[in-house]
């Protein structure tokens, strides 16, 4: 048995690691934008000057990056939830001899709230924005039509802001477990998951 993990959960891992960063960073990009201002028809994304946006109808920039927020966060749970498939059809390589039973406990703790957060966060957007009166579109394609229920819209964006700050913490431990394990232990914890 290998103890390496499959090029497809590499992939997967490593993507959707940069997804949800993203999402991060763009979430505290979107809640600094104005409510009210004018609308366009195109957007240079975040400024950079690399790619413009052409939309079919003018949007202020809050609804547009709204919009972009909800497109990433329906792909990111399709990959997410292709990434689970994989992981229950495909047994992960086993835990290194040398973590201690602390380590072991910790780290099968840490994983599963990952997979549990990775579908609540963006299941609690998604019946968020449903809850609002907007609804859902993908990438301009209309989804769902809003329901216009705002306490139900109020209770998942608690649920989703929540679970967000959770995420980031648990992140935070995974990271710290990945470089104490390739720093401080020098073992091949790391390398299981590299390319």
């Amino acid at each position: 048995m290998t103890n390496r993990y499959t090029k497809t959960a590499m992939f997967l891992h490593w993507l959707i690691a940069l997804g949800i960063i993203g999402m991060f960073a763009l979430g505290w990009f979107m809640s600094n934008l104005p409510k009210e201002a004018p609308k366009q028809i195109a957007y240079d994304l975040f400024d950079w000057g690399i790619y413009t946006w052409d939309l079919a109808k003018e949007a202020s920039p809050r609804s547009f990056y709204f919009n972009f927020h909800k497109s990433i966060g329906i792909t990111l749970l399709a990959l997410i939830t292709i990434r689970i498939l994989w992981r229950v059809t495909h047994k992960p390589p086993a835990m290194l001899t040398s973590y201690k039973a602390w380590e072991r406990k910790l780290s099968t703790a840490a994983h599963h709230l990952l997979y549990l957060l990775m579908i609540a966060i963006p299941v609690s957007g998604l019946i968020m924005a449903v809850s609002s009166k907007y609804g859902v579109k993908w990438f301009g394609i209309k989804m769902l039509a809003g329901l216009d229920n705002k306490p139900l819209r109020e209770t998942f964006y608690s649920i989703h802001e929540i679970a967000g700050i959770v995420m980031l913490v648990v992140l935070a431990l995974h990271i710290a477990g990945a470089l104490k394990h390739k720093l401080i232990d020098k073992d091949d914890t790391m390398n299981r998951m590299m390319p």
